[in-house]
C-alpha cells in the first residue's frame, strides 16, 4: 500500500477525524434501522416486506464492490469517504418521507451502495492510519463504529418520547452526523497521486512503462483466503447477535429477562476487547490476535453448548464476544496491504457473511435444531482460525512514537 500524504497533525487528531467516520456509519445505520417499526405501520408492511427491505441494504453492499474498486482508485478514500457520507444523509433524509415500498426498496438499496463505498474508505483510512504512524489503531476505530450504533439507539429511545415524527428524529441525526463528518473533514489522510510513467525524447512513454489504468484481475489466492477470513469472522458476529437471544430463551430456558443477556454480553465483550486490541497487536502481532482469538470464540462457544444452562451459556458467548473482536479490523489492515481492489473483495465478502450468515444458521436450525445452528457458528470461528494460519499480516518493525507525535508528510507527494 502507497504510503499516505500524512497531515501534520497529531496521531490522536488523525485518528479521531477517521474514528469519526466509523462513528458516523455506525450511527447512520442504527438511525434508520430503528425506526423500522415506524417505517412498517406508514408503509404497511407485512414482515415479509420488512425482512426484504433488510435484504436490499445488504444486496447493494454487497454488490458495490466492482464500483467501490475503481471509485477509491480514481476519487482515493479521503474524497470517497466524503462522497459516500454526503449520500448517506441524503438516503436518510429520504427515507424519513419515502411515500411507498418501491422507492423505499430503492433509497434502501441506495444506502447499501453508499454503505459499501463508506466501509471500504474508512477502513482504506485506518489503514493508511497504521502505515503512515506506525501506531495500531485499527480495532479502536472499529469500537467507535459500535458506539455509533449505541448513540443511535439512545437518541432514537429519547426520541420517541417525545414525539411520533420520524422527520423531525432524522432531522436531529442529520445535524449530529453533519457534525460528524465536519470534525472528520480536516483531519483525513490523502493518498499521494500515482506518479506518471517516464516518457522518452520523443515524449511518448516507453514499450516497457507500466501501464496506469489497471484493469480488473482475478483475485489471488491470498486476497480469497483474507475474504474468506472476513466472511466466516462476519458469520460468527452476525449468527450471534441474530440468534443469541433465542437460543437462551428455547435452549437455555432463560427467562423473558435473562434472555436478552446474550447479546448484550456479547456486544459489551466485543467493545471492550476492541478497545484494548490495539495493544495486543502491538505486543503478539495480528497473526497471533486473530488465530489465538478465533480459537477462543469456537472453543468458548462449543463448551457452552456442551455444558449448557444459562452461566456456561453465556461465559461461551462472552468468549465469542471477546475473541471475535479483533478479527475483522486485522483483516482489513492485510487486505489494504494489497490494494484497493483486494479490500473492497474482502469488504464485500464480509457483508455477505454478515447478511447470509444468519439465514444459514436459520436453515440448520430449521433442518435439525438450534443447538446444532450455534454449533456451526463455533465451526465458522475454527475457520477463521485455520485461514488466518495463511494470511500474511500486518508486521511492524519501528518502535512507536510517543503519543501526539506528528508525521511529516511523505516526500514526493
Amino acid at each position: 500500500m502507497t504510503r499516505p500524504h500524512a497531515p501534520s497533525l497529531p496521531f490522536a487528531r488523525a485518528k479521531w477525524s477517521i474514528a469519526a467516520l466509523f462513528c458516523f456509519l455506525g450511527f447512520q445505520y442504527g438511525t434508520w434501522v430503528s425506526r423500522l417499526p415506524a417505517l412498517k405501520t406508514r408503509l404497511d408492511l407485512g414482515a415479509g416486506e420488512v425482512g426484504l427491505l433488510l435484504m436490499a441494504c445488504g444486496a447493494g453492499a454487497a454488490a458495490s464492490f466492482p464500483l467501490v474498486a475503481v471509485l477509491t482508485r480514481r476519487l482515493g478514500s479521503r474524497l470517497l469517504s466524503l462522497l459516500s457520507a454526503l449520500a448517506l444523509l441524503g438516503v436518510l433524509a429520504a427515507l424519513s418521507v419515502v411515500p411507498n415500498y418501491p422507492l423505499a426498496l430503492l433509497a434502501v438499496c441506495a444506502d447499501g451502495v453508499a454503505v459499501g463505498c463508506l466501509n471500504v474508505a474508512m477502513n482504506a483510512q485506518g489503514a493508511a492510519l497504521e502505515k503512515a504512524y506506525d501506531r495500531t489503531a485499527m480495532s479502536q476505530l472499529h469500537a467507535t463504529f459500535s458506539a455509533g450504533l449505541l448513540a443511535a439507539a439512545l437518541l432514537t429511545s429519547g426520541a420517541t418520547t417525545l414525539t411520533d415524527s420520524v422527520p423531525a428524529h432524522f432531522a436531529v441525526a442529520g445535524a449530529l452526523l453533519l457534525l460528524l463528518l465536519a470534525g472528520a473533514r480536516s483531519g483525513l489522510l490523502t493518498e499521494p497521486a500515482p506518479a506518471p510513467a517516464p516518457a522518452d525524447t520523443s515524449g511518448e512513454a516507453p514499450a516497457d512503462a507500466p501501464k496506469q489504468r489497471r484493469r480488473w484481475t482475478v483475485p489471488s489466492g491470498t486476497t480469497l483466503l483474507m475474504g474468506l477470513a472476513m466472511a466466516f469472522g462476519t458469520i460468527t458476529e452476525g449468527a450471534m447477535n441474530d440468534w443469541s437471544t433465542l437460543y437462551m430463551k428455547d435452549v437455555v430456558k432463560a427467562s423473558a429477562a435473562v434472555a436478552p443477556l446474550g447479546i448484550a454480553v456479547v456486544s459489551v465483550m466485543m467493545l471492550l476487547a476492541r478497545v484494548l486490541a490495539d495493544r495486543w497487536r502491538t505486543r503478539f502481532g495480528d497473526g497471533p490476535v486473530v488465530r489465538v482469538g478465533s480459537a477462543v470464540a469456537a472453543v468458548g462457544l462449543a463448551l457452552a453448548l456442551l455444558a449448557g444452562g444459562v452461566v456456561p451459556t453465556l461465559l461461551g458467548f462472552a468468549c465469542v464476544g471477546l475473541g471475535a473482536a479483533a478479527v475483522t479490523p486485522c483483516v482489513y489492515v492485510a487486505a489494504a496491504e494489497r490494494g484497493p481492489e483486494a479490500l473492497a473483495l474482502v469488504a464485500a465478502m464480509g457483508t455477505t457473511g454478515l447478511l447470509g450468515g444468519p439465514a444459514v444458521i436459520g436453515f440448520v436450525a430449521g433442518a435439525a435444531n438450534l443447538t446444532l445452528g450455534m454449533a456451526t457458528v463455533a465451526v465458522c470461528a475454527l475457520i477463521v482460525t485455520l485461514t488466518a494460519t495463511w494470511i500474511p499480516f500486518a508486521r511492524r518493525t519501528a518502535p512507536a512514537p510517543a503519543a501526539g507525535t506528528a508525521v511529516p508528510a511523505a516526500e514526493g507527494a
